[in-house]
């Protein structure tokens, strides 16, 4: 009787801990499931191969689709994006010209993996290495651009750095200026998108990157034939960039742009198993985007939004508009209201050329920013000669103004 009394206390004893365990092996088991939801990869309708990818709009940089976007895989050749970005920028300010003639070094001449074959001291012109980086992604004349902006490809590379944290990205680490399979060579679809978005605010990127194929070389027995490693843009409607990317550790990579309808959407996918899908499911997300979305114009491109008197100017009066539309994306079928803008003016000096950045427009919804654009203005504005200046200030005085 004993035996069976102090068996009966032991199991109330121990009921809690066993309904505990019980409780427990639920919530891990539930645990479990919730991980493997969230780390799925099976086709979504959109991504069906690849690690990783995103969609945005251009001029807003809204997210329109992502999958794994913040996480950091080898991005192979579109680390090129970043180099074309660097390479833009010394040419627009002047310190690159088109026919400039740039000598290939040893080290240059040694890259591997997609190339020219260029030689130690051939000379080719920065039109010519351009379009090689551009449409036959070509380690070797990357390099050559590298050695002459920076002096080494090394320095090069603490300058892509120094670009990419300026544009506020977090999970991109370049340990080299072509892509290679690198230790601590990293970026995301996030961040390869937003370098896309800087890139193609270069519009004269696009003069190389719609290019399909093209020849270097011409009329040498060295001649050598481009094709563009990006097929969309021979297949894809509107597709005009950028850049593609393979490696064993990365897989095959694609960073795709495409314009239709006043509206510039960007995509990246990373870690794909083939090139077919990985530009199929590109496609269809460049479709979704476009399917899905469309710009509603706010204010025109040309559009008079200031005028400025100037009394030193050949027409006193300035005036001053956007040089794109400021527009705001909106899903297909509704419509925001009408929103407001602020514009911050430069000090004009003259004279200014069309075209020339005088200050910015930002369109804001409430106090949210949500786009911005340039301004210019909407003609040449010439200094007043000497004569005219004398003129309005005897007219003036004549006047009574003075």
């Amino acid at each position: 009787m004993k035996k069976i009394c102090f068996f009966i206390i032991c199991l109330f004893m121990f009921l809690p801990l066993i309904s505990a365990l019980e409780e427990e092996k639920k919530e891990t088991n539930t645990t479990n499931e919730e991980e493997k939801q969230d780390t799925k990869t099976e086709d979504d309708g959109v991504l069906s191969d690849g690690k990783s990818a995103i969609l945005i709009e251009a001029s807003t940089g809204k997210i329109l689709y992502e999958k794994n976007s913040h996480e950091r895989y080898a991005p192979a050749s579109m680390t090129k994006i970043m180099s074309m970005i660097l390479i833009m920028e010394e040419i627009e300010k002047g310190n690159l010209k088109w026919n400039d003639t740039l000598v290939v070094s040893e080290y240059a001449a040694s890259m591997g993996g997609s190339q020219i074959f260029l030689q130690p001291n051939e000379k080719m012109s920065v039109k010519d290495l351009f379009k090689a980086v551009a449409i036959g992604s070509a380690n070797d004349a990357t390099v050559v651009f590298a050695e002459k902006i920076a002096g080494t490809e090394e320095k090069f590379v603490d300058k892509m750095n120094k670009k990419a944290k300026e544009l506020g990205l977090k999970d991109t680490n370049f340990k080299n200026a072509v892509g290679l399979d690198e230790a601590n060579h990293y970026s995301s679809a996030y961040d390869m998108a937003m370098m896309a978005k800087e890139l193609v605010k270069h519009e004269k990127v696009f003069e190389f990157t719609t290019i399909y194929e093209d020849y270097l070389r011409q009329n040498t027995d060295n001649k050598f034939w481009l094709v563009n490693t990006n097929k969309l843009i021979k297949t894809y409607d509107g597709a005009d960039g950028l850049k593609t990317g393979y490696t064993t550790e990365a897989g095959y990579c694609l960073t795709a742009t495409a314009y239709r309808n006043n509206m510039r959407l960007i995509g990246t996918i990373m870690g794909a198993k083939e090139s077919k899908t990985r530009n199929t499911n590109m496609a269809t997300l460049l479709d979704y985007g476009f399917n899905m979305y469309q710009m509603q114009v706010e204010v025109k491109q040309g559009e008079v939004v200031s005028k400025k008197k100037s009394s030193k100017a050949e027409n006193e009066v300035i005036e001053i508009v956007p040089k794109k539309d400021a527009s705001v994306l909106v899903e297909k079928g509704e419509e925001k209201e009408a929103l407001n803008y602020e514009m911050n003016l430069d000090k004009i000096k003259l004279p200014i050329k069309k075209g020339d950045k005088i200050g910015v427009l930002k369109l804001k919804d409430g106090n949210k920013v949500i786009n911005t654009v340039d301004l210019t203005v909407k003609q040449d504005v010439e200094k007043a000669s000497i004569l005219e200046l004398y003129k309005r200030s005897i007219k003036s005085i004549l006047s009574g103004n003075m």
